[in-house]
Order: C-alpha cells, then sequence, then structure tokens
C-alpha cells in the first residue's frame, strides 16, 4: 500500500544541491504559470471594465491556464519534476515517490513563486488587484471543498497516470499535455462555481497580495484530499506492491 512507503528524509537533504536547485525549479515554473493564469483574468477585468464573468472569459482562462501549466510542468519536470502545485507534492508524498522534507522545500517555492508572481503582476497592471479565488452566489464552503476533491482527484490521477506509473513507457510530452488538459478542462467544469482552484499555491499568491482569506481554507482542504485519495487508489489498484525503488522526485 502506498502509505506504507511514505519517508521523512534525513536533514542533510535539504541543503543537498539537487534539492535546492528542484526547489529553485518549482519557484520559476510556478512564477510562470500564476502570472500567466492569474494575468489572463486581470486582463479580462481590465478589457470588461471588471463587468461580469462570461461564458468567453472562462473559455479564456482556461485555455491561459492550461497553456501557462502545459509550458510549466515541462521547463521543470527534469530537475524538479514539475509538480508546480503543493497538492500533486503531497500527492507524490503520500505515493512514497518524495520525502516529506523535499516536499516542505517544494512547498515553500511553490507559495513564495505565487507570492511573486502576484506582486510583478501588481506593479505592472499599475496596482490592479489581483482577486482572490472566492465562492460564487449559492456556493457554500463544503460544496466548493467536494469541487475541489473532484477536480484535483483528477489532476493527480492524470499526473500518476502519465508521469508516476512505472509502466507509462516512453510518454514524452504527453504528461505535461495531459496535465495541462485535464486543469483547462476542470476549470470549465468548475470556475463558474469556486474557480477551480486545484492548487494551494495558485490561491495562496493572489490572497497574500490582496488580503483576502474568505474561505481560503477550501483550497487547501479539498486539493490536499483529493490528491491523497488519487495517490492511494492508482497506486494500490494499479501500480500494486513495488517491485522496483521509488521513483525519485524529479522523475516527473
Amino acid at each position: 500500500m502506498a502509505i506504507y512507503r511514505i519517508a521523512i528524509g534525513n536533514p542533510g537533504e535539504a541543503s543537498h544541491p539537487d534539492a535546492i536547485r528542484a526547489a529553485f525549479a518549482e519557484f520559476f515554473s510556478m512564477l510562470i504559470f500564476v502570472f500567466a493564469g492569474e494575468g489572463s483574468g486581470m486582463a479580462f477585468n481590465k478589457l470588461t471594465e471588471n463587468g461580469a464573468t462570461t461564458p468567453s472569459g472562462l473559455v479564456a482562462a482556461a485555455l491561459a491556464h492550461a497553456f501557462a501549466l502545459f509550458v510549466a510542468v515541462s521547463v521543470g519536470a527534469n530537475i524538479s519534476g514539475g509538480h508546480v502545485n503543493p497538492a500533486v507534492t503531497f500527492g507524490a508524498f503520500i505515493g512514497g515517490n518524495i520525502t516529506l522534507l523535499r516536499a516542505i522545500l517544494y512547498w515553500i517555492a511553490q507559495l513564495v513563486g505565487s507570492v511573486v508572481a502576484c506582486l510583478l503582476l501588481k506593479f505592472a497592471t499599475g496596482g490592479l488587484e489581483t482577486a482572490a479565488f472566492a465562492l460564487s452566489s449559492g456556493v457554500s464552503s463544503w460544496n466548493a471543498v467536494v469541487f475541489e476533491i473532484v477536480m484535483t482527484f483528477g489532476l493527480v490521477y492524470t499526473v500518476y497516470a502519465t508521469a508516476v506509473d512505472p509502466k507509462k513507457g516512453n510518454v514524452g510530452i504527453i504528461a505535461p499535455l495531459a496535465i495541462g488538459f485535464i486543469v483547462g478542462a476542470n476549470i470549465l467544469a468548475g470556475g463558474a462555481f469556486d474557480g477551480a482552484s486545484m492548487n494551494p499555491a495558485v490561491s495562496f499568491g493572489p490572497a497574500v497580495v490582496s488580503w483576502t482569506w474568505t474561505n481560503h481554507w477550501v483550497y487547501w482542504v479539498g486539493p490536499f484530499i483529493g490528491a491523497a485519495i488519487a495517490a492511494i487508489v492508482y497506486d494500490n489498484i494499479f501500480i500494486g506492491e513495488p517491485t522496483h525503488q521509488p521513483l525519485p522526485s524529479n522523475d516527473f
């Protein structure tokens, strides 16, 4: 069972050059992703003078996030594994594919990358608001938690199927492409309800810069639960007891 392979890691791992390089890769990948994704929303607001969200705006947001995530995962894949998401890192940890100490390094890098991207956006746009994720009218916090669980389950399940599974073969760019596609599709499904984060860091940056924390916990609890379920389900049903060594963290 995947959870039995959870590893804490040794203290020296946090200062190992490979771990530091991987953390920097996560920082830059997250900066690229959030700058494009959050920036697309800010551009829409400027063009519509903060008008109501439209179907075309939702499609634009889905495309921007899908394209940006494809690039962000691709550029980080050979260094850090291209997690670009604390929930993905948590799923990798639950599956025994990354130690807790390295996961903490990744989480710090991802959160800082998101905040820096939002600060850059705020400065570059002349002070426009980096809108925090929020629930739509009629959507309760627990409705949103379920949305985030299911959407993040789909994302992390895709990560496991295309990047973690040792039977995946040589899939080349298929993994980052599939990961970008599922995020874009989930934004089309859930964006109108809770913003479709699936990524605590993506929610964290705008919340810090705008200092808006209403229902912020939803965007941590939902993704982490969804990621853990996906990791346990995929590992136990499709990977099974390992006959191989656990994958190093930069193999996906």
